[in-house]
């Protein structure tokens, strides 16, 4: 809770900082196409809630979920330090092939650090994930961590770990669309999916 995951989903989707923001209740959502790889990608985005009262809400989310970013405040220690469990939660409710990405957020804020970049490093790797930090504020490594879970997501697709014709697999593929560009929104062939 108040890690920042609201704001970092709105400063990906918008490219600016949510002011004001609250604690999630429940759920909020958000998509936004990005290119991977020559490839349009759609990622649907569940942004759920960090307060423990919510936790059995949120836990359904994970179900069908290709990718998970799991975020704590780099400046608040109990935010980290519930890392483990969200990540426990991600690998017992989701598919056992979910990619998985430990964030810290608010590295903006490096007078007020409280969570070293090596301990939480360190904890990635123990626990085989990837770890980045980004700033919501000032959007820094922001589209990197989206642009990243979305190609580890990929490349399970084609190396065949993933079969994105199976409804668990959380992945939808079919012709990506043109976007709006004042034109029509023809139909390319091109093959998009939506994580």
């Amino acid at each position: 809770a108040g890690a920042g995951k609201s704001c970092l989903l709105h400063q990906f989707i918008e490219n600016k900082f949510k002011k004001g923001s609250s604690h999630t209740i429940g759920v909020e959502f958000g998509s936004k196409i990005i290119q991977v790889g020559g490839r349009s990608i759609k990622l649907q985005i569940w942004d759920t809630a960090g307060q423990e009262r919510y936790r059995s809400v949120t836990r359904s989310y994970y179900r069908g979920a290709a990718g998970a970013l799991i975020v704590y405040d780099i400046t608040n220690r109990d935010s980290y330090n519930h890392l483990i469990n969200w990540l426990a939660d991600a690998r017992t409710l989701a598919r056992a092939d979910i990619s998985i990405i430990s964030v810290g957020n608010k590295c903006d804020i490096k007078d007020k650090r409280v969570v070293t970049f090596l301990e939480a490093s360190r904890c990635a790797q123990e626990n085989d994930i990837l770890f980045l930090e980004t700033s919501a504020l000032s959007g820094e490594g922001v589209e990197e961590v989206f642009i990243k879970v979305a190609r580890m997501i990929l490349n399970k697709i084609e190396d065949g770990l993933i079969d994105p014709n199976t409804m668990v697999s959380g992945i939808h593929t079919g012709a990506a669309q043109r976007l709006q560009d004042g034109g029509g929104g023809e139909a390319s062939g091109a093959k998009s999916c939506s994580c």
